[in-house]
């Protein structure tokens, strides 16, 4: 057996070991949920195909979402475990199009501690069936939501700076933004229904259609949306506050040491998050281990802790960690606790060449 068709088998029988359902989920699937999850930044590596009755699909661009929505057809609620191998298929700018993937989704586990030791635990035995010892870098999804939380600001910019964590240039410039607004009253809105009338003369003059497109409704309720944002003044302090956090990345245990210290200062409760942290670094071996405070997939599911390994060539060969909302934004009707990860093999195979 060639030293790639040994590692294969190896991977294959490390899926197996993982006491969960093989899932084979179909090749073709409607492209619509991915569009409404991961926006059109993912949606622009789909490989798209349309049905005689227009509607949209894709082939298989990963495992985790039509896993997930087959646990939900087949009602949530019980334990669940699911591992997987087989082709994904995504556009990229350079390579094949269709590439191997494997990994484990555990859904509505008892102990959402013991469930992501177990994610870590099959993403590092995987690199080293390839003999990869990674860089880990971590990051904390719950760790920033308690910090948001917790700080001084008004209730209506909290949902839009968690809307871009993990979006390093968008949130740095709504931060920027933010620290430029001045902290001065603002001048007497006029009425919403005298807003409507204003904007709708505007329009019937311009000769621009009452019907298509955004009606003076939606303009009105949009200018006044965005005045009452401009208006809730952040405190200088608060913005200091995130900008420091944002910016810690080191060595894991000095990186949580520079947040306790922030924390402490702050006077914010983020104990729990950060021993949720330090409970997980013992699974991760020898492997050298970040904290990066800014890190989080551009997914907003995710809810605790999330990782990356990278190998030598700084390319991403395992990634995952907890994505408790998933399932609700897929039609649960609460929050199931979920933990996962996926590894990209073909990027494996590439590290044994180095």
């Amino acid at each position: 057996m060639t030293g790639a068709a040994l590692r294969r088998a190896n991977l294959e029988a490390l899926v197996e070991a993982q006491g969960a359902t093989r899932a084979t989920p179909p090749l073709l699937l409607s492209a619509d949920p991915y569009f409404d999850l991961a926006g059109e930044e993912f949606g622009r590596r789909l490989l798209l195909t349309t049905d005689a009755t227009g509607a949209e699909h894709c082939l298989r661009p990963d495992f985790t979402l039509p896993i997930v929505q087959a646990y939900i057809a087949d009602g949530v609620g019980k334990p669940a475990a699911f591992s997987y191998l087989g082709p994904i298929f995504r556009q990229r700018e350079t390579g094949a199009a269709e590439f191997d993937q494997a990994g484990i989704e555990l859904l509505a586990q008892p102990d959402g501690d013991i469930a992501l030791d177990q994610v870590l635990t099959f993403a590092r035995a995987a690199l080293s069936i390839f003999h990869v010892v990674p860089h880990v870098r971590l990051g904390g999804v719950g760790l920033f939501e308690a910090l948001l939380v917790q700080a001084d600001m008004p209730d209506a910019w909290r949902p839009r700076i968690r809307n871009r964590f993990g979006h390093t240039e968008a949130l740095d410039r709504l931060l920027t933004r933010l620290e430029a607004a001045p902290d001065m009253p603002r001048e007497q809105q006029p009425s919403r229904d005298a807003l409507i009338e204003d904007i709708t003369a505007q329009m019937v003059a311009a000769g621009l259609s009452l019907s298509e497109g955004r009606s003076p409704a939606e303009i009105a309720d949009r200018y006044l949306e965005q005045q009452a944002l401009d208006a809730a003044h952040v405190p200088a302090a608060t913005l200091k506050l995130l900008r420091d956090y944002l910016a810690i990345s080191g060595p894991v245990l000095q990186a949580l040491t520079q947040i306790e210290a922030l924390a402490s200062q702050h006077k914010l409760m983020l104990g729990a998050p950060i021993r949720a942290i330090r409970r997980h670094l013992n699974g991760l071996g020898e492997a050298r281990v970040t904290f990066d405070a800014s890190f989080s997939p551009r997914l907003d599911y995710y809810t605790g802790i999330v990782f990356e390994m990278t190998g030598a060539n700084g390319q991403i060969l395992a990634s995952g960690g907890q994505y408790d909302r998933l399932l609700e934004r897929l039609g649960a009707t609460a929050p199931i606790a979920a933990s996962g990860c996926s590894v990209w093999v073909d990027r494996l195979e590439a590290e044994v060449k180095l």
